[in-house]
């Protein structure tokens, strides 16, 4: 049997495609076998979806730095994600889980207003 030299067998191509991810496959196999819709997960479906992960994240981290006030400092914090998040279209479904901080005190004074707010419309009817 002749192999070809510029082909590379399976364990040489499997070595490989885990050398290229930043991110644990295993912890993306653990995060996707948490969905009760998932039964069984195919290698190269695991290796394909790590792989979009990591480039999502390069994507939004790179698009935060280019916006934001951390190009100036070389620098990225999570306010440029969240803003990156609440004013791009492309990365507006991440503001749930990458909100703005608030100081508690703001929180508060916003949760206390809302609350009177309640109260006043209830008082109506």
């Amino acid at each position: 049997m002749k192999m070809s030299h510029n082909t590379p067998d399976k364990d040489d191509q499997s070595s490989t495609n885990k050398k290229n991810n930043s991110l644990p496959i295993s912890r993306v196999r653990l995060i996707m076998k948490s969905s009760p819709d998932v039964s069984c997960i195919n290698q190269d479906a695991l290796f394909l979806t790590t792989k979009a992960t990591e480039l999502f994240v390069q994507h939004l981290a790179v698009a935060s730095f280019n916006n934001g006030p951390g190009k100036d400092t070389n620098s990225l914090c999570y306010t440029d994600l969240a803003n990156a998040a609440e004013e791009t279209d492309t990365f507006h479904f991440l503001t749930d889980i990458l909100p703005k901080k608030i100081l508690a005190r703001d929180y508060l004074q916003s949760l206390k207003e809302m609350q009177e707010n309640d109260d006043d419309d209830a008082a109506d009817f």
